[in-house]
């Protein structure tokens, strides 16, 4: 069981298919107890499960039940700030990275007349670096994080003047010797 603030989240391993229901019942019991004799509810408006699996896994009708009311069964769901889909490619959060990233970029190339080098800096290492960092354990080593780095490899070229087609390689480096001087 995770707790984070107003959410839990629960985990539930099983061998066999048949298990799984009889494990989630159970699990409900336990939990409803609990949140009972706490005086917290469960809106089970809100509960929905996440079945992970391969992607050749054929798809069986997993339904879980409790108290007559079956369960949503989610392709994805948002936990601490990262989107997890059901087979774990990353693709979901990713795009959503990307996202936010572009709105960064369009932000820093409208604002780069107006303000000094270092506070375009100040603002990569705050705001853009901060999003492509959180969570990168997990997703960064996936197929599709390639475009991540390509949309930082544009921002970092905005912010230091540097061409389309030069290297960023120094530029980069610029950025990480500018934030030691800075500390």
């Amino acid at each position: 069981m995770v707790f984070f603030a107003d959410d839990t989240s629960i985990i539930i391993t099983y061998s066999y298919r048949r298990d799984l229901n009889n494990n989630a019942n159970q699990m409900f019991q336990y939990i409803n107890t609990w949140f009972n004799s706490s005086l917290l509810t469960l809106n089970f408006n809100k509960i929905k499960y996440l079945e992970f699996r391969t992607k050749n896994y054929y798809n069986f009708s997993t339904q879980i039940k409790y108290d007559q009311e079956f369960i949503t069964n989610a392709t994805e769901i948002k936990f601490l700030g990262l989107t997890i889909n059901y087979i774990l490619s990353w693709k979901q959060h990713i795009e959503q990275v990307i996202n936010k990233m572009c709105s960064a970029c369009y932000a820093l190339r409208y604002i780069k007349r107006m303000v000094p080098v270092d506070t375009l800096r100040v603002i990569y290492f705050a705001h853009i670096h901060f999003i492509i960092n959180y969570g990168i354990i997990f997703w960064g080593s996936t197929y599709y994080s390639n475009k991540v780095f390509k949309l930082q490899k544009k921002i970092v070229r905005i912010i230091t003047n540097t061409r389309p087609r030069d290297s960023c390689r120094e530029a980069f480096k610029n950025m990480e010797i500018m934030t030691l001087y800075c500390q």
